[in-house]
């Protein structure tokens, strides 16, 4: 039995949950239409349901870069976990 593949066990850090909020956020902003479906305030003429979804474009692009950082983040600290406890 000693052959057996180590099996990695999934933890819920709080990076991960930056990470979930991160790429859950856009969704729920766009699907939550019942909040943005109106004309007023407009912005340099442009009605609000318009500029409202361009604006979850760049922010979305800030949260994804986010989500990306928060996860480059979290396995290198996994590897160094790991690789201290081998030695």
């Amino acid at each position: 039995m000693s052959n057996d593949p180590e099996v990695s066990r999934t933890v819920v850090t709080p990076a991960r949950v930056a990470i979930a909020v991160c790429l859950v956020a856009p969704f729920v902003a766009m699907l939550w239409v019942g909040s943005y479906a109106k004309t007023d305030p407009a912005f340099i003429g442009i009605p609000f349901f318009y500029w409202y979804q361009m604006a979850w474009v760049l922010i979305s692009t800030a949260l994804t870069v986010t989500a990306y950082k928060l996860w480059q983040r979290d396995q290198r600290a996994r590897s160094t976990q790991q690789g201290g406890a081998s030695k």
